[in-house]
């Protein structure tokens, strides 16, 4: 959510290219959303350091999941298991009817209060389409078997697709696409094992059985997992197979321990109780992700998703038909089809568009022309086996499309230059801009190496320096040579960069902190005028004086900070002096990827699957 609406904007002074914010959707009120944000609170108390997964596995809540661990499990292609709640409901509900039938309920009355508790639990996590899903499949299910009368599972799964959709933003979800489609697929591989693996029994059936439902599964899922997280796992059925079992072990101790979480003590109990088996399947994953060629990295763009999704489909009906080798040619077609496919025209908004990723903690910001090319300013973290550049950038912009023009470093710290040796390898921008800073980290010096092996220019950051491309300028504020000669710290020789595009402008500023803001002030005592603050250094207080705000003046303030990060960022302080400078707040560790776009004179921002536009007065 939008940490602050801009109601006050309008009360504002007026500015030039000032602009104030239409009101809030009611939507931003609904009791779900505030249920869900308690129940994260509760599970931020009782699980500690489990809390990011914990939040995963019980709330479908995956913005707690550092970067690192997510391409890990994207790799591993256990990635589902942390968007797919509604097989974690599952588990809920086998495990409340099984502890009914102990308590010698009759079968009747254990499957009823399985369904009653299974619905409290959907109720106590805020409803999430996932879970919602789920529930709706379930009851179903349990009707079906009061009834002693058959049901297709493809009804109960349109019931359980269509429930969620009453707020029509969930089609957009992540956790319920892979949702739905995880359930297509488990559905499609039950049906083929059964046609297919008939001569088998005992434990070679379960174990065939399970190993074709979660290859199906794998496959029908293959494309949003590419499209999404630019990574395809050849190693997915066999680490689903044993990751399967300890989140089936897993989660009723984590829903025990968030039902008895008003008695702290009990609480935490059960949340120690799950912490083994949460290592156990983070290891799972590790592991899985860890074989040569579990993976491969793939960048998908609309057309080959698309092309994709329909052999996924095709795979779906060879599954379950009566004729399956027509629909196998097709998708096998469509596969041949997707490898060869021409190239389309990219698309051209004509809006100038800034896109700040959602990095973790780091910084990675996209500049989209008018005509549908980028510029690319900082690149992201690099942890151990991954980069920012390969999980998040390149995936990004094989999506969108369009050629990358340029990429600006504000400094060498490895948060903003981590992913940059792979995009420069894969794109080759022809121009690489630096501030140079003497020294920096192993990532900085990868990126100048991968630079001078693809021939791209390096070109060293001097204010006033500019660049224009379709019609909107990028020049450089700062550093400045002689004010960065006797500096020790890289975050105080950013490269600060202001973006125009008709009146509208961008600011952002990197790792600069108060000193360097400073020299702004006195050097552009009447020019740091933007619509648009790329907040400085995370949201950190070493940043943001209340001097620097009043002249940037800004309408919206992004921070991008990764969630549950041990700098304790953003700063309340600076939260609170953003505020007071008018300015609304968009973070990526609440809201993912934040874009604002301008027309030259209109503003708009979207996050969350939001947009809020942003009226010149």
């Amino acid at each position: 959510m939008v940490f602050a609406t801009g109601v006050a904007i309008a009360a504002l002074s007026p500015q030039p290219a000032s602009f104030h914010a239409r009101p809030p959707k009611a939507s931003d009120a609904d009791l779900m959303p505030m249920i869900r944000a308690h129940a994260a609170r509760k599970i931020d108390r009782v699980f500690g350091e489990d809390a990011g997964i914990a939040r995963a596995l019980l709330i479908a809540d995956q913005r707690e999941i550092p970067t690192a661990m997510r391409d890990r499990y994207a790799a591993a292609g256990l990635v589902h298991m942390l968007s797919i709640s509604g097989l974690h409901v599952a588990v809920i509900a086998s495990a409340m009817e099984l502890l009914f039938q102990v308590a010698r309920l009759s079968r009747r009355a254990a499957l009823l209060s399985a369904f009653v508790s299974t619905a409290v639990y959907v109720a106590i996590i805020g409803a999430p389409a996932p879970a919602l899903r789920s529930a709706a499949m379930l009851g179903v299910a349990m009707a079906s078997r009061l009834a002693q009368r058959p049901t297709s599972p493809w009804a109960a799964l349109a019931l359980g697709a269509f429930a969620p959709l009453v707020d029509p933003r969930t089609v957009v979800d992540l956790g319920y696409q892979l949702s739905v489609l995880g359930m297509c697929g488990l559905i499609a591989g039950g049906a083929a094992s059964r046609r297919y693996l008939g001569d088998l029994s005992g434990w070679r059936l379960y174990l065939s059985r399970e190993l074709a439902m979660s290859l199906v599964a794998c496959a029908v899922t293959a494309p949003l997992v590419a499209y999404r997280f630019g990574q395809i796992s050849f190693i997915a059925p066999v680490s689903n197979l044993l990751a399967a079992p300890v989140i089936g072990l897993a989660q009723p101790m984590l829903f025990l321990a968030l039902l008895v979480a008003p008695a702290e003590g009990l609480a935490r109990f059960c949340a120690q109780a799950a912490h083994p088996l949460l290592v156990a399947f983070d290891q799972i994953a590790a592991s899985a992700a860890s074989i040569p060629g579990a993976s491969t990295a793939v960048h998908a763009t609309w057309m080959t998703a698309g092309l994709a999704a329909i052999a996924a489909g095709a795979i779906v009906v060879a599954c379950v038909g009566r004729f399956p080798a027509r629909p196998a040619l097709v998708a096998v077609a469509t596969l041949s089809l997707m490898v060869h496919a021409p190239v389309l025209p990219v698309f051209a908004s004509g809006e100038a568009e800034l896109h700040v990723l959602d990095v973790g903690q780091g910084d990675a910001a996209l500049l989209r022309t008018p005509r549908g090319r980028w510029v690319l300013l900082d690149a992201g973290p690099a942890w151990d086996g991954g980069d920012a550049g390969r999980t998040t950038i390149l995936p990004y912009l094989r999506r969108y499309r369009g050629a990358l023009e340029a990429f600006v470093l504000s400094h060498p710290h490895t948060d903003h230059v981590g992913g940059a040796a792979s995009v420069l390898a894969e794109l080759e921008p022809p121009t690489y801009w630096d501030a140079a800073f003497a020294g920096g980290s192993v990532a900085y010096i990868a990126s100048l190496a991968t630079a001078r092996s693809e021939g791209i220019e390096w070109r060293r950051v001097h204010p006033g320096d500019a660049m224009t491309i379709d019609g909107v300028r990028i020049w450089f504020l700062a550093p400045d040579s002689a004010w960065t000669a006797g500096l020790t710290d890289p975050n105080l020789a950013s490269t600060v960069t202001m973006i125009e595009y008709g009146v509208v402008r961008f600011l952002l500023v990197g790792d600069a902190e108060l000193e360097e803001e400073e020299w702004l002030l006195r050097t552009y005592p009447a020019g740091l005028r933007a619509d648009v603050l790329k907040v400085a250094h995370h949201g950190s207080s070493t940043s943001s004086s209340d001097a620097f705000l009043a002249a940037v003046s800004p309408r919206a303030a992004i921070i991008s900070v990764g969630a549950r990060n041990k700098y304790g960022h953003p700063s309340k302080d600076v939260l609170r002096a953003l505020l007071n400078a008018g300015a609304e707040i968009y973070r990526t560790d609440q809201q993912g990827t934040v874009v604002a776009r301008t027309n030259g004179s209109r503003l708009e921002l979207e996050a969350g699957g939001e947009k809020w536009e942003l009226d010149r007065e």
